[in-house]
């Protein structure tokens, strides 16, 4: 009941942050508001405070149901398990490994060349990648992750989690100044990359062991920092359908084989 509880609490709080944001922004669009990229002056900054909220929403709402719930003692113990970066090698390359080779088979399938941006650009982006879009999954890998896995299985708690996750990107197809905020081109495409990484979240989330979400943060930042430098080249439904389908399936295969493993050694 507790898990339920949470998972519950969790959702709501978090849609309740996003939506509400959301909403404002939409709206302040019809008058000129914009999300800035980069900001200049202290006013765009201020500016994009709604914004940055709207995104943090799944960290935001983790940490305050945690908190109420006695899941943790204060915000100190929540950033040791967000932020808990002793994992083992073969886990930060998995997750590079997984990052090459979806891009890379985007590329290929679609045939095209070249990068978009410099490739420092990567490095230059990780902070701003950490906080749009990084810290999500102190949300959806702390807190969904583990409790809808344990009632559903990997496979149907990957798709649960993906539908919500889906759900709640949906306003940035609608503010204006987001990477999204053209409206609904490639809104499908874009759907299809999202169920099928919450597979690849899912497999991270397994490997690492009970309660990290380390790596999938890291992972999340990384891919919001590379998607400038490939993501907009590479946006073909060939390439979608192809890369995604086998991000999904070495997720499976990931879990499958860490799971018979585990068998082996209890």
């Amino acid at each position: 009941m507790t898990d339920r509880k949470i998972i519950v609490q969790f959702t709501m709080l978090t849609f309740f942050i996003a939506y509400l944001l959301s909403g404002v922004l939409i709206a302040l669009g019809q008058f000129g508001y914009s999300v800035h990229n980069w900001v200049h002056s202290l006013q765009q900054f201020a500016m994009n405070i709604p914004f940055t909220i709207y995104i943090l929403s799944p960290a935001i709402a983790s940490y305050i149901v945690l908190k109420q719930n006695n899941k943790i003692a204060d915000f100190k113990e929540w950033l040791k398990t967000v932020f808990y970066v002793k994992n083992n090698i073969s886990l930060y390359l998995f997750i590079v490994a997984g990052l090459a080779m979806y891009f890379l088979i985007h590329i290929a399938v679609s045939d095209r060349t070249g990068m978009v941006l410099p490739f420092y650009t990567f490095f230059l982006s990780l902070p701003g990648g950490l906080i749009i879009g990084g810290l999500e999954e102190a949300g959806w890998s702390y807190i969904l992750q583990p409790r809808i896995y344990k009632k559903y299985g990997f496979i149907l708690s990957s798709v649960i989690i993906g539908v919500i996750w889906f759900l709640w990107h949906i306003p940035l197809f609608f503010i204006p100044g987001t990477n999204h905020g053209e409206g609904l081109i490639n809104f499908w495409m874009f759907a299809v990359q999202l169920l099928a990484f919450r597979f690849f979240y899912g497999a991270i989330y397994k490997i690492s062991g009970k309660g990290r979400v380390f790596m999938c943060v890291l992972f999340h930042t990384m891919f919001n920092a590379s998607s400038p430098i490939f993501g907009t080249m590479t946006m073909t439904w060939t390439g979608t359908i192809v890369a995604n389908a086998v991000i999904v399936l070495v997720s499976i295969v990931t879990v499958v084989i860490y799971d018979k493993k585990s068998r082996r050694i209890v």
